[in-house]
């Protein structure tokens, strides 16, 4: 049965460019027929130059809300009338809603990351260790989740020095520059033995080149048995990484499940209710990506 589209459907979607090839619109469109409300959610594929003039195009239309995807994160903050405290100290906004016909943007890239954590894998991390590979946008994230659950000591790993030098500076007005350490990549074997999480954030690994992983197996051979790898990639499953830490006896986590909890706190906001369909969100994933169960 196909949805039927009127002059009453409000609109939802996600930003980006490319983003054709976005799972937003699956999960959330999934979760919308589910609840049987009357919105769409599409992708909208935008390029940089454009930025402005689109979102003054979807405030126009009368959008409820959009996610923002690579490359507008960081592009996207002026363009807002506010942004709340917690996409302020990771510096990206990756949802956007409509409230009081201003657009205020947040960040559920760390709830998303966090929920596993909080729930499944629950724990006093007040003594514990977190290595992060990578520097980039999604390590924002990461460090800023990481430091809500009050690990002991956060270790950022970068391969070059210039770009993990402006990750520091980036964060020195921010009351989260001081619990956290950067590193260069030969400082891995030192880190990954005393690692109780150990999170990717690189793209290495992630398809087409399955067989990459941004360890290599004498390096993960130091993770300690029952430390949690967490990958944010979700394609293949599981990546070499995890495939790797699980034959070390670590817990894996993938970034599927990170996906459909930014999801759900995205639409949390949009939605304005608090019980979503996560088991379908996520099952419309696995079936749209040929996971099975």
């Amino acid at each position: 049965m196909t949805k039927e589209i009127t002059g009453k459907t409000k609109l939802l979607g996600v930003i980006g460019h490319p983003v054709e090839h976005s799972l937003s619109p699956v999960m959330h469109n999934a979760a919308i027929a589910q609840l049987e409300l009357d919105y769409i959610y599409l992708p909208f594929p935008i390029e940089p130059q454009n930025l402005e003039v689109a979102i003054a195009g979807l405030a126009a239309v009368g959008v409820v809300g959009f996610n923002v995807t690579i490359p507008h994160k960081q592009a996207i903050i002026p363009l807002l009338s506010e942004i709340t405290p917690l996409a302020q100290i990771i510096g990206a906004v990756n949802t956007v809603s409509r409230q009081n016909n201003q657009w205020v943007g947040t960040n559920t890239d760390i709830e998303g990351f966090l929920a596993p954590l909080q729930t499944t894998y629950k724990q006093n991390w007040s003594q514990k260790v977190a290595v992060i590979l990578g520097n980039g946008g999604a390590a924002r994230a990461v460090v800023a989740g990481c430091t809500q659950l009050g690990f002991a000591q956060i270790h950022v790993v970068g391969r070059n020095m210039q770009k993990l030098e402006e990750f520091r500076n980036s964060w020195s007005n921010s009351p989260l520059a001081e619990k956290f350490q950067v590193h260069q990549w030969e400082e891995l074997p030192k880190l990954i033995p005393q690692a109780n999480l150990l999170v990717n954030t690189t793209p290495i690994g992630m398809y087409p080149k399955v067989d990459e992983s941004p360890l290599s197996v004498e390096e993960i051979a130091n993770l300690p048995t029952g430390a949690i790898a967490y990958d944010l990639i979700y394609i293949p499953k599981p990546t070499q990484f995890l495939e790797q830490a699980q034959k070390q006896g670590a817990i894996a986590i993938d970034g599927l499940e990170m996906l459909v909890q930014q999801g759900v706190a995205a639409l949390k906001i949009w939605l304005q209710q608090e019980t979503l369909p996560v088991e379908v969100m996520r099952q419309a994933l696995q079936n749209h990506l040929g996971l099975g169960k």
